[in-house]
């Protein structure tokens, strides 16, 4: 009989504010070491805590794109510990009345939709940053205060896969939401896995593998756990609850510490910080303002026409998709491409985002409506698309600038056609005895002889027209 693994899996994610949780230090990643900090973040006695709503507010919306119940009576406590990265030896969090609970996220596994069931989510501060090298510890305080949120499911995840679906679902839902940026890399999401297998239904030792650098590593990290506690127990020894580390290099679980007793926190309510009390009104103005889920514009994508793999890009790149909700009416499709071909080239070469181009709704509009025209073609648009993204001059004046003009009058582009097919009689006959790369020869040869002004779509419609 092979082993069941168990899995719960603990998220800690930055709220998106401006502000920190109980500072008016700002939350900006990526700032000089220690230069957002002030003397609430550093623990100064005597210095007190003031709540940030805004944070209030995104964890609402968390609440409710990841289907929570939620607390309208909360009082936040104090987690007490002593270690460098923590200067006032606490942590304000919300251990005993968490915002929200009894939520789910929903997965799709092969075409079996499962709920991953979530217990809780409570808000806290985070701790400073320690920079560790050979001979000392630095830290970096920027990150003090900075605030969470903490989802943690119920251990009803059973394989690697669902763990992975999990984190990535959730992601994507905190990321349109905008409650956060979810950028693993630099730490605003950061993942721990619990892990226990058995043979029976009774769960097992619970391994805690903490701060794993990836979800696809979250899903490595579950495959050699199970597999090392299964070679541990087939030996006949016992397995003790133990908190490690993924090794992505090693591919392997390495061991922190052994959890002997359990933490003894001691807590008890923040004395600093009144009870939290949360109105209809606040959580119903939350639940208007939150923008558009993924899911909506994947199933407006489908709609449009676009195909799957593009789809998967556009919603993998919420910019470009937050630029396409901008258009109310626009041929998506035509408009997609563009973005994921030659546009998405150029921001990846240049490291920019589309908002900071030089292409404007108008100009956007007016090419997709010449795409769709034939007035310009994809081939076209290569030549141009520097000139579209860097400078304030108008489609038109660029087009003259570049001596572009396709034609898109039917009798001159027969007249081409006519002429390329009396010139080319045996390919034209190849073509007739069921050779289909002779067509590819003639429309070559059409665009040779236009010089490139023809619309590619118009004349290839026509040239096959022709040879019926």
């Amino acid at each position: 009989m092979s082993y069941k693994k168990t899995i719960g899996i603990e998220v800690h994610c930055e709220l998106k504010t401006k502000e920190k949780l109980f500072s008016p230090s700002l939350n900006n990643y990526g700032s000089l070491a220690n230069s957002n900090a002030n003397i609430i973040d550093l623990g100064y006695p005597g210095t007190l805590p003031t709540l940030n709503k805004e944070a209030i507010l995104l964890a609402i919306r968390a609440c409710k794109v990841l289907n929570c119940k939620i607390r309208k009576i909360q009082h936040f406590d104090r987690k007490n510990y002593f270690y460098p990265d923590n200067p006032k030896n606490f942590q304000i969090t919300e251990e005993r009345t968490p915002i929200g609970y009894d939520g789910y996220v929903e997965i799709n596994d092969d075409g079996v939709t499962k709920k991953i069931e979530i217990l809780e989510m409570h808000i806290e501060e985070d701790t400073s940053k320690s920079i560790h090298s050979k001979e000392t510890t630095l830290l970096d305080f920027n990150r003090a205060g900075v605030p969470l949120i903490e989802i943690v499911t119920k251990p009803c995840i059973h394989t690697a896969k669902e763990a992975t679906l999990y984190l990535e679902k959730l992601r994507e839902l905190l990321l349109y939401a905008n409650v956060s940026d979810c950028k693993i890399e630099e730490g605003s999401m950061r993942c721990d896995a619990n892990i226990s297998i058995s043979k029976t239904d009774t769960l097992g030792t619970k391994i805690e593998v903490k701060n794993i650098g990836s979800i696809t590593n979250v899903g490595l990290a579950i495959e050699y756990e199970g597999k090392r506690q299964a070679e541990i127990l087939d030996a006949g020894e016992k397995l003790q609850e133990e908190t490690r580390r993924y090794d992505a290099k090693l591919d392997k679980t390495i061991l922190m510490r052994v959890k002997e007793t359990g933490n003894d926190y001691r807590y008890f309510p923040e004395p600093d910080i009144p009870y939290l009390v949360l109105t209809d009104e606040m959580i119903e103005e939350v639940t208007k303002n939150i923008p558009v889920s993924a899911d909506i514009r994947r199933k407006k994508y489908q709609e449009a026409g676009i195909n799957e793999i593009n789809i998967n890009k556009l919603i993998a790149n919420k910019d470009l998709s937050d630029y396409l909700e901008e258009f109310t009416n626009l041929n998506l499709k035509t408009a997609s491409n563009l973005l994921l071909g030659d546009i998405q080239a150029y921001l990846n070469k240049v490291n920019k985002s589309i908002l900071e181009t030089k292409l404007t709704k108008d100009k956007m509009i007016k090419l997709v409506s010449y795409l769709d025209d034939g007035k310009i073609s994809h081939k076209n648009f290569k030549d141009i698309v520097l000139d579209i993204m860097e400078t304030d001059k108008e489609i038109d004046t660029i087009l003259e600038e570049k001596g572009i003009q396709n034609v898109v009058d039917n009798t001159l582009v027969l007249e081409i056609i006519e002429k390329v097919l009396k010139d080319n009689e045996n390919v034209v006959l190849d073509y007739k005895n069921g050779n289909e790369r002779s067509l590819k020869f003639l429309m070559g040869q059409v665009m040779k002889e236009s010089k490139g002004s023809v619309n590619p779509k118009l004349a290839n419609d026509l040239l096959i027209e022709k040879l019926k």
